[in-house]
């Protein structure tokens, strides 16, 4: 467990010192805060069933295909680049403990980057009337809308370490990264629109595109219908993601 700490400590310093997190923060705040504006005043303008955190959060898929890629593009590539990595599997420390600690840390910035977010509810309330009133923006929508991003992210943060773990080049990591979010993320609501055979297995893989489908877990949040399929599908990839990682970290060392 020490040895863990170290490597945490160690990887959150390197996420803390490195320019593509402060390029992804900036990013991503520009364009949320942009998302943000837009929703306040829409619903402001024309009156909408949907709420701003809503309408607001409909859009979170945009900036994770830029954010996730440059926050762990460099975590394994790097280090399989320079030949730190080897040099680290050959102490006493384990495949898995590296993967998890750059994973974590990687996730920190993810989950930290995106509660900052949180302050536009907050000068939101502050400025206007009705909205501190609670008709703009529900606890439980808040609390139910960040928990499916927060949940959706540690898939995402643990295909981008995988995308990494895959190649010695960070652009290409990059590249790996953005193309499969970009599959798991838009592809089920593509696939869903395909025509479906009588067939056993069209059918059978229909209903596992609509299990994956983001946008409607995302409407079912929203309405705080929180779906145990979604934390079994999220969770599950996760832990398989990373172990695959592992397997393959360890690999490069023999």
């Amino acid at each position: 467990m020490r040895k863990f700490m170290i490597l945490f400590r160690h990887q959150i310093w390197q996420m803390a010192i490195s320019p593509s997190t402060y390029f992804a923060a900036f990013l991503f705040l520009c364009f949320m805060a942009v998302a943000f504006l837009l929703a306040v005043r829409d619903v402001g303008l024309v009156p909408s069933k949907n709420s701003p955190v809503e309408t607001f959060l409909s859009v979170f898929w945009v900036p994770v295909l830029f954010m996730v890629p440059l926050l762990t593009m460099r975590s394994l590539s790097d280090e399989l680049r320079r030949g730190t990595l080897s040099s680290l599997l050959t102490t006493a420390v384990s495949a898995w403990q590296v993967v998890l600690s750059k994973f974590l840390a990687s996730y920190l910035f993810y989950a930290l980057i995106w509660l900052s977010t949180l302050v536009f509810v907050a000068i939101s309330c502050a400025y206007i009337p009705h909205a501190a009133a609670g008709s703009f923006f529900e606890v439980s929508q808040l609390v139910s809308g960040y928990g499916f991003v927060l949940l959706t992210g540690a898939m995402y943060v643990a295909v981008g370490i995988f995308s990494s773990s895959l190649t010695r080049t960070t652009l290409v990591a990059g590249m790996l990264s953005f193309g499969m979010l970009f599959f798991l993320i838009i592809g089920a609501g593509l696939a869903e629109s395909l025509p479906v055979s009588d067939g056993a297995m069209s059918r059978a893989l229909h209903h596992l595109v609509e299990y994956m489908h983001t946008f409607r877990q995302l409407d079912d949040f929203n309405n705080a219908v929180v779906d145990s399929r979604a934390f079994f599908f999220y969770v599950s990839s996760t832990l398989m993601l990373l172990a695959m990682t592992s397997l393959i970290t360890e690999s490069k060392n023999r």
